[in-house]
């Protein structure tokens, strides 16, 4: 198990909103500086724009810095996943996160069991594994249920409590459903706070170990350390007063999160 960053750590400071964007090799070099041992690219569609010398160079940088690479990208159709089995292996990376809608394509259940089960041997094939991430567009029963009647070591859950919560699932029970068949965690806090005015809510991300995520119940039921899931961090960050506070704050939550996940106490089951 390994401790690691998403390139959602690095939001804002990776986009296009912000003077100077860090690159992927900035964001890979940062990871590594702050002792994290995975960087996942996720939802990151520049990685797909990459020469192969480019892709080969990032592969040899992780190595020498000891990071390990994991790719994440949106839908199960065979094109987004082969065109991301491509990049898997020039990358090194033996494990893709998906989620089963993208942008234009939203399967059915009976669609999605269809084309899972054609996809998990090219990934068998390839020695990658596919987790699908919880959220709140696709109920965790159905997700579970997808996973469990294909029943592969190659096919299982990114779990993220936080991300179903806008479809009224209590993130214990997301995570009570997906323990068995958990194969990726991404790890982010979250906190609801009181409009102006007090008319409504906003859901948003806080620190971790500040806001509703228990994530003492998450390590006891899911044992990362004991079963080997990588621990990916995430941030919900809302863009703050100006580009200068933002960004201090994305890294300053950055340290803190993998500050707290390296010092909390390994699971012993």
């Amino acid at each position: 198990m390994a401790i690691g960053l998403s390139t959602y750590a690095f939001f804002w400071r990776a986009s296009s909103r912000v003077s100077k964007p860090l690159s992927i090799e900035a964001m890979l070099e940062e990871c590594a500086e702050l002792g994290a041992g995975v960087f996942q690219i996720c939802d990151y569609p520049a990685v797909e724009t990459l020469s192969s010398q480019r892709l080969e160079k990032l592969r040899l940088r992780a190595e020498e810095l000891g990071v390990e690479l994991e790719l994440g990208t949106r839908g199960i159709g065979r094109a987004p996943l082969d065109r991301y089995l491509d990049l898997a292996e020039p990358l090194g990376v033996s494990l893709l996160r998906s989620m089963l809608y993208s942008a234009d394509h939203r399967p059915t259940a009976l669609e999605a069991r269809k084309l899972l089960g054609e996809a998990v041997p090219r990934f068998e094939a390839r020695g990658v594994r596919l987790a699908l991430e919880t959220y709140e567009q696709v109920p965790s029963a159905v997700l579970v249920d997808l996973v469990e009647r294909i029943d592969s070591p190659f096919l299982g859950i990114c779990l993220d409590p936080g991300n179903c919560v806008a479809a009224l699932e209590r993130p214990v029970d997301v995570i009570d459903a997906c323990a068995a068949r958990v194969l990726n965690l991404h790890v982010k806090d979250f906190a609801f706070s009181r409009r102006d005015g007090w008319v409504g809510f906003t859901f948003a991300g806080c620190p971790l170990g500040e806001g509703l995520l228990d994530y003492a119940y998450l390590d006891q039921r899911i044992r990362p350390q004991a079963r080997g899931i990588n621990q990916i961090v995430e941030h919900w960050l809302p863009w703050q007063t100006d580009e200068a506070t933002t960004c201090r704050l994305e890294a300053e939550w950055t340290r803190h999160c993998l500050d707290y996940l390296k010092t909390y106490p390994c699971d012993a089951h």
